[in-house]
């Protein structure tokens, strides 16, 4: 009898599904994103109102009798007396003040008295003294113009700006020689009323007050140099 071929039985190859990689899903939005958002609230680029807080009313300064006081345009005064009189059926108080290097009496009513100043603090007249100092600045605008700025410092009634117009105008020697006519006028005016202010203030004679101030100006090596 015929043999029997063997039959091999061929084992079928399961397909494997490959999973397909599956790429993390961020659960954060991107910046942008949330800054659009935001952006777009109603309301987000409009700038909050700062309202404009009013500043309160400062308690008005009393002086006294025999107080130094500074008015801008005339310079140091002393307050001879406070007076009262009736103008149109309204009582008015107000300050006379003595302003003797001018030789001349001012009337201030008191609810005017914001143009008055106290006298500088001793600290102060240290720092006009180290202005006083200082290096000159020197312009290069036309006189008319500069001489305008310095009436408008010595007037302003600032010690400082005083102070600055003394320095800036000082020449270092002789000023009759040096100086316009316009010039020496605005310096002894500047000089004058800085001079009073620091007698006032420091309480010394005037003679101690200009060897203080010509010194710092560097005055007094000029005159020593001259004699």
């Amino acid at each position: 009898m015929p043999k029997k071929k063997k039959v091999k039985k061929v084992k079928k190859i399961k397909k494997v599904k490959t999973l397909k990689k599956v790429k993390p899903q961020n659960k954060t939005k991107p910046f942008s994103k949330l800054s659009d958002k935001k952006s777009s609230a109603p309301g987000a680029d409009e700038k909050p109102e700062i309202k404009k807080i009013k500043k309160q009313a400062t308690e008005k300064r009393v002086y006294n009798l025999k107080d130094f006081v500074v008015y801008p345009k005339h310079g140091v005064g002393k307050i001879t007396a406070i007076e009262k009189a009736t103008i149109g059926e309204i009582d008015i108080q107000f300050y006379k003040i003595l302003v003797e290097k001018e030789k001349l009496t001012l009337t201030v009513p008191i609810n005017q008295q914001s143009k008055l100043r106290p006298i500088a603090s001793p600290n102060q007249i240290s720092k006009c003294i180290s202005i006083l100092k200082t290096k000159p600045k020197i312009k290069r605008t036309m006189w008319s113009r500069r001489a305008q700025e310095y009436d408008q410092k010595i007037n302003s009634g600032k010690i400082y700006e005083l102070a600055e117009v003394v320095k800036d105008l000082n020449k270092n020697s002789d000023i009759i020689a040096d100086q316009s006519y316009s010039e020496r006028q605005l310096f002894e005016k500047a000089y004058e009323r800085l001079k009073s202010e620091f007698e006032a203030v420091l309480k010394v004679s005037p003679e101690e007050v200009q060897k203080k101030m010509d010194k710092a100006l560097g005055r007094m090596q000029i005159l020593e140099n001259a004699e």
